[in-house]
């Protein structure tokens, strides 16, 4: 009984199957790409233009002392009180992975309600980028890319959008002497897309 040799060459619709089976895992890894990495993002603008707080730009003024009833019963100088918003801190933004310009600012309202506040903001738009107080010193350049993400910090929120002017509301228990920077970081990828120290 003679026997069929079997060569190592494949038949057609072997071939074919396995190159639709190759085109299939490729179509289903670039589906999942643009789902992770929202490339589109870099090419779109979001731009915000909220009220920033007018900052006071002189001292608090001292409400008048009143008439004093009698020599022996001086009243007492009640303490200044803010005439308006007033500043606690102030950062210009600097790059990192993205180009990032703008000013950051620390404001406290008449109430003691305090705003974390970015003016002229431009950088790229990008997936899961947060704004933080950290604990981290700005560092320039590619050595500062990632530095926020190991040390402490306070998540103010997802950013509002890449462009323009925004607010954030600090809560009352977040000691900002521990925070003296900034920072828009991609938690997606852990990489800071700009960053500002802050200046009192």
């Amino acid at each position: 009984m003679s026997g069929k040799s079997m060569s190592g060459k494949q038949t057609p619709n072997r071939r074919r199957t396995w190159i639709i089976a190759a085109a299939a895992v490729a179509a289903v890894g670039l589906v999942i790409g643009l789902v992770l990495f929202k490339p589109w993002l870099l090419f779109v603008d979001v731009k915000v233009d909220e009220q920033l707080p007018i900052v006071a730009s002189g001292p608090a003024q001292a409400q008048p002392t009143p008439p004093t009833p009698t020599p022996l019963a001086p009243t007492p100088t009640p303490a200044p009180l803010p005439a308006g918003p007033m500043q606690l801190a102030v950062g210009t933004l600097i790059s990192h992975e993205h180009t990032t310009t703008g000013t950051v600012r620390i404001v406290q309202q008449p109430d003691g309600a305090r705003l974390l506040t970015l003016e002229n903001l431009d950088t790229s738009n990008g997936p899961d980028v947060h704004v933080w107080v950290s604990a981290a010193h700005v560092v320039e350049g590619t050595a500062g890319w990632f530095t926020a993400g190991s040390a402490d910090y306070y998540d103010l929120g997802l950013i509002k959008g890449n462009q323009g002017n925004q607010v954030y509301q600090i809560p009352a228990d977040v000691d900002l002497s521990k925070y003296p920077s900034v920072d828009l970081w991609c938690v997606q990828f852990s990489v800071s897309f700009g960053a500002a120290e802050l200046v009192t």
